[in-house]
């Protein structure tokens, strides 16, 4: 009896887990806005150190694609040298 009730609370389990709603794969530009987000205003070079990589160009190819298809959520700041990134 007691392996029936164990068989039963445990395909309960997985019916509940099964209900809940598919969640979109994020991109790898959502998690680095995510990961600037965390650290505020921030050069590239600290934004990629952050990020796990040792060159400060390395997300430089990321940040052009941000740029191009959510430029909403990307704010640069020109006029200081080294440019700074904030995730709005």
């Amino acid at each position: 009896m007691l392996v029936f009730e164990k068989l039963k609370s445990s395909i309960e389990a997985i019916v509940s887990l099964s209900e809940k709603p598919p969640r979109s794969p994020r991109t790898f530009e959502q998690m680095c806005l995510d990961k600037l987000k965390e650290i505020g205003l921030s050069t590239a070079a600290e934004w990629s150190e952050a990020m796990g990589y040792m060159h400060r160009s390395s997300l430089a190819k990321v940040i052009r694609r941000i740029l191009e298809k959510t430029p909403e959520q990307l704010k640069i700041y020109y006029n200081r040298k080294p440019r700074q990134y904030l995730a709005v």
